[in-house]
């Protein structure tokens, strides 16, 4: 009885919280809702701040107040279409990926940004091959 319940406990756990803030993001846009709720952490604020200054987000604020605080994203849209047409993980817990500066991706010849994992921060690959710093990339959007 005891293992029925851990195995529960393990199914419930969340491995990948940013994983799982763009696939909320991906489905909110897939059936053109405006806002988006998720749990609240430092990496996904600074990740929802890059996606707002490069225009893939209206607006994102800190909903406190509640029993935990929340992440509230205001999606894009433009003439009824999403600024967000793919939105990919690319370095998972099971297989991070590491690039040097002088390798950081360009998406989609560059109509698209990758986020970078710096040691100075969250930044798009543009900003970071100008600053000739290298780190994990977290995921391609376009």
């Amino acid at each position: 009885m005891r293992s029925q319940e851990l195995r529960k406990q393990v199914g419930n756990m969340m491995t990948d919280p940013i994983s799982d803030m763009l696939t909320r993001i991906r489905n909110a846009a897939m059936v053109s809702k405006h806002t988006v709720e998720l749990p609240m952490s430092k990496v996904k604020f600074a990740l929802a701040k890059v996606l707002e200054t490069e225009g893939y987000l209206a607006g994102v604020e800190r909903a406190d107040g509640l029993k935990h605080p929340m992440l509230r994203l205001a999606l894009k849209y433009d003439s009824g279409t999403s600024k967000i047409e793919s939105i990919k993980r690319i370095s998972k817990p099971g297989r991070r990926v590491y690039v040097k500066a002088q390798e950081l991706p360009y998406v989609r010849s560059g109509h698209g940004i990758a986020i970078i994992s710096t040691p100075n921060g969250l930044m798009t690959s543009s900003e970071a091959r100008k600053r000739r710093l290298g780190g994990e990339v977290i995921c391609e959007i376009y």
